[in-house]
This record gives structure tokens, sequence and C-alpha cells, in this order.
């Protein structure tokens, strides 16, 4: 076989192999942080495992909020009607994503809490459209002793439309450890306290348009004792909303482009 054969076979099965591995591997949307297009206020971030919030179904980071070291005024209302009886948390909220009519939206959560009984802390997933006006109350999560936490206790039901898996979702009992907890990690107040466990969720979007996901958690009546929401794999119509490139996958087939067409002239000269 001639050099620039041989030259030619070997690039090729490296950019083949870069393509294959970046179909493979494909960074997940939380794996550098919370994207840049996002924006948010109180306490959030990104993380692996931690404590009892296992890597979601997707692998990788998944994004945080947590009521820790929050900010007041939070909370959502409901037909006019204030359901931010809510002392201090956070609220994030993505970038402006499109949808076609009838695109799915899809993600997993998580919901922890150290706090329980008369003070349960409550958390929340709107959609909202371009000019942050809300299209859809996707859902609520507040703990009970006896039932499920989504939608949260005496808090409005899932938004039509809106498919839980599992569709149970009793709270796991007892002082959840997870660092966005702070100093409330492994803590407990009463009955209540615990987490979910990864739940999915899938809405699809009536309308075509332009639209933005809002995540919020909030204290109840006290500043103590905290709560928090993770989320991972954020899908529209099968894409996520913040597509991540692959860098490294890209400069390496680059790379190998370039050297082919150096071989080829090199072979012609």
């Amino acid at each position: 076989m001639s050099t620039f054969k041989q030259i030619t076979r070997t690039l090729g099965l490296a950019s083949l192999s870069a393509l294959a591995f970046s179909g493979a591997a494909q960074a997940g949307a939380f794996d550098s942080g919370i994207p840049g297009s996002w924006s948010g206020t109180g306490n959030y971030g990104a993380l692996g495992a931690n404590g009892v919030v296992t890597a979601s179904p997707e692998g990788g980071n998944y994004g945080w909020i947590a009521s820790n070291t929050g900010i007041t005024g939070l909370g959502i209302d409901v037909n006019g009607d204030s359901i931010a009886d809510g002392t201090d948390g956070t609220r994030l909220r993505s970038g402006v994503f499109s949808a076609a009519a009838g695109d799915d939206l899809e993600f997993y959560f998580n919901y922890v809490t150290s706090d329980g009984s008369g003070y349960a802390d409550f958390a929340w997933v709107r959609l909202l459209d371009s000019s942050l006006t809300e299209v859809a109350l996707l859902f609520t999560a507040r703990t009970t002793p006896g039932g499920d936490t989504v939608p949260g206790f005496s808090m409005p039901p899932l938004g039509a439309g809106v498919t839980l898996v599992p569709a149970t979702t009793p709270i796991i009992p007892g002082g959840p450890s997870w660092s966005p907890l702070g100093g409330y990690s492994g803590s407990c107040y009463s009955t209540g306290c615990g987490y979910t466990d990864w739940i999915g969720m899938t809405y699809e979007i009536a309308a075509a348009g332009d639209y933005v996901l809002e995540f919020g958690v909030v204290d109840w009546s006290d500043q103590i004792y905290d709560s928090g929401l993770a989320f991972d794999g954020i899908l529209v119509g099968g894409k996520p909303i913040d597509p991540v490139p692959e860098p490294a996958s890209l400069a390496l087939l680059g790379i190998g482009l370039a050297g082919l067409a150096a071989a080829r002239r090199r072979k012609t000269a």
C-alpha cells in the first residue's frame, strides 16, 4: 500500500472515530455549569452525584436551585391568588428556546427538603413565553406525610397535559444529605423531610413560539430548614434546549481533514 493511501486510511479512520465518539459521548447541558444563556437570582449551580441526589438518568452533572442563602420576595401567583407565602428562595430561568406546536417538553427533576410539618417549603416549574408571561404552571412540589409530593400539598394540580413517571411521588423520608442545603444538609424538621428521587416529566407544547423555562423554590413561613430542586435532561421536540458543542471531537476531525488535504498536495507535487 502506498504511503499516501496509508495516510488517507489512517486519517479517515481517525475522523470516523471522532464522529462516533462525539455521538456516543455527547456532553450534558450542565457538565460545564449553568449555561451562559440562563439567568437567575438566589442560590443555584450544577453538581454531579451528591448525597441523596444521584446522577440523573442522563448522567453527568445536573442543575440545581436551593432556598439556602436565597433572596426574599420570590413566589408565584395562581389566578390572582398569591401562593407566594415564601420567605427566601431562588428562581432560575433558561435562555429563550423555540418550539413547534405539538413538541414535547421533557426533563427530569428531584425535589429535596429538610423541612416539614406546618413549615413545608415548595418548589415550582413554569413555562413562560419570551416576554416572561406564564403559559403553564407545569407543577409544584411540596411534601405531605400521607400522599404525593407533586403536585404540592395545598397547591394547584398538575398543569393540563403534564405526565409524570412515576405517576406517584411520595417523599422518601429522612434528613437528606445534599450540599446545596448548606448547614441543613442531613437535618430534618418534623414529618415531611426527604427527597423524591428522579421523576420524569413530559408536557406537550400547544402552540409554536419562543419560550423560557422557570425553576423556583422558596422556604415557607421561616428561613430555616431549606429545600431545593435538581433537574436535568431538558429536551424540546427531542432536542436539547442548550445544545453543547463537541470542540475536541470537531477539532480532531478538522485536523484529520487538513492532514488529508496536505498529503494529497504532497502526492501531486
